[in-house]
């Protein structure tokens, strides 16, 4: 286990009092999340997690199942605590990763974050919806792809390059679509679920189904936009999350 890979921090505040873990999408890597550094504030550290088959790693396999991809990062975590308070953020596939991360910590009897943002994806326990994406046929996939709006026309096009991010896609996807949920007692810290009013593939009331996995708080925000609302409106949802973090530690907004 070498953490270094694993995380990476656009913007280190060592003397922050919270860090922010920052889990990708699907296809998506630490890079999206650098604008956070900043946009955060002096008081949240922003670390975001680089997973395999991405960036810097482009040439380690892309894990393809939730369980193992959690017990690495959570063996990953234990070796690079540094007994600050953190919080979880993840969006699409990185909120099911947020998720399953804070019950496998909970399972080890390890400090649980003070509070989960999930972004961009239905509650656990409701199924995908169809067909699946990971299995289908190149022109199929791509074509899905295009629906979600958040890979460039120029990108979708240019054939050499899909041809190395296909199969980093279809992984990340099938990371989704083969997870089968286990029921757990709620956790207990605040959690917070947004998402945006055009999305194709997660409705209102996919989100609100999260608040069956809390037994604190729960709140709910929804942002104009599709699945990547959060890209053109980084400000307001990194505000959202800041002000979710403040109150879980009771710290003034």
């Amino acid at each position: 286990m070498e953490p270094g890979r694993w995380l990476v921090t656009p913007r280190p505040r060592p003397n922050a009092q919270v860090r922010l873990l920052c889990l990708p999408f699907a296809g998506g890597a630490a890079s999206a999340y650098r604008a956070w550094g900043d946009l955060m504030g002096d008081d949240v550290e922003v670390t975001a997690v680089q997973l395999p088959g991405r960036e810097m790693r482009l040439r380690e396999p892309p894990f393809d199942r939730v369980g193992p991809l959690v017990t690495a990062l959570a063996d990953m975590l234990e070796a690079v605590s540094d007994g600050r308070p953190f919080a979880v953020f993840g969006h699409s596939m990185g909120a099911l990763i947020g998720f399953e991360l804070v019950r496998e910590l909970r399972r080890r009897g390890r400090t649980l974050p003070v509070a989960l943002v999930a972004s961009g994806r239905n509650a656990p326990h409701l199924p995908a919806r169809d067909p699946l994406m990971h299995p289908l046929p190149d022109d199929e996939f791509v074509a899905r792809l295009r629906e979600f709006e958040g890979t460039p026309e120029a990108v979708l096009e240019h054939e050499e390059l899909m041809r190395l991010l296909i199969p980093l896609l279809r992984a990340d996807f099938a990371v989704n679509e083969a997870y089968d949920h286990t029921p757990e007692a709620p956790l207990d810290l605040p959690l917070l679920a947004m998402g945006g009013t055009d999305d194709p593939e997660v409705s209102r009331e996919g989100l609100e189904a999260w608040s069956a996995y809390t037994s604190g708080p729960f709140d709910l925000r929804i942002y104009p936009g599709g699945h990547f609302f959060l890209t053109p409106l980084a400000r307001e949802v990194t505000g959202a999350v800041r002000q979710a973090i403040r109150g879980a530690m009771r710290l003034p907004v």
